[in-house]
């Protein structure tokens, strides 16, 4: 039969027991390995573990990344910058994150899809105002970037030679934390930090490649030292 020519239905026989205990009963033209892929996808995205987190998603050069920080931060400002530079905006304010295997996968709840809060413009939509590549229905979140108040006296990671994590629903994402403070063009780092997570995930640690070949270079000048010691 082909894909397109309308079912026959079930028989009359299957129609009758299943009215008489109350059990739906659905037909598809699809045939029953597309079918079968189709409700497994469907049904997946459905039944997975979900929470929902208040922060903003894009998605940056391919990686899924998560801004994370207390209300009124500039979370919401930092990614419209992102989404001017060519980015893709994913979700602001609620992030719906799902579980599905052993990823993390961030979407925006439905009725605020597209749309950013600014303070000073109020609600924007971004599909309308930058179009349809300016957006996306749903990412694999790769990394998380915490915005926190800078604090004078407080230790900041300036190597970057250990990964933080960040666990949710059971899964350790990457995260970073950016101290805010004036002057700071936090739409550059995140876009940095995304372009690390991916040589990361190339298998390339950039702040470990510097250590070893520190390290490296200070072995060799102890040996110099010591040969004209000798």
């Amino acid at each position: 039969m082909h894909r397109d020519q309308p079912l026959a239905g079930p028989a009359s026989e299957l129609v009758a027991a299943c009215e008489a205990r109350g059990v739906p009963v659905l037909s598809s033209n699809l045939v029953t390995s597309e079918l079968i892929v189709k409700l497994t996808g469907w049904l997946n995205d459905r039944l997975a573990s979900a929470t929902e987190l208040h922060g903003v998603m894009l998605d940056v050069l391919g990686i899924g990344v998560l801004l994370l920080g207390k209300s009124g931060i500039g979370k919401s400002e930092t990614a419209l910058d992102l989404v001017v530079r060519g980015h893709r905006l994913v979700a602001d304010d609620v992030v719906v994150v799902r579980k599905k295997g052993e990823a993390l996968f961030g979407s925006s709840a439905r009725l605020i899809a597209y749309h950013m809060e600014i303070r000073g413009l109020g609600i924007i939509n971004i599909k309308d105002l930058f179009g349809v590549g300016a957006v996306r229905d749903n990412k694999k979140l790769e990394l998380a970037v915490e915005m926190v108040d800078w604090q004078d006296g407080e230790e900041y990671d300036r190597l970057g030679i250990d990964d933080d994590r960040l666990e949710i629903l059971g899964v350790a994402v990457p995260r970073v934390r950016l101290p805010v403070r004036p002057g700071r063009n936090l739409a550059t780092l995140v876009e940095v930090g995304a372009r690390n997570q991916l040589l990361k995930l190339r298998g390339h640690h950039s702040a470990r490649a510097f250590q070893d070949e520190l390290t490296a270079a200070l072995g060799t000048r102890r040996d110099v030292d010591l040969d004209a010691v000798e």
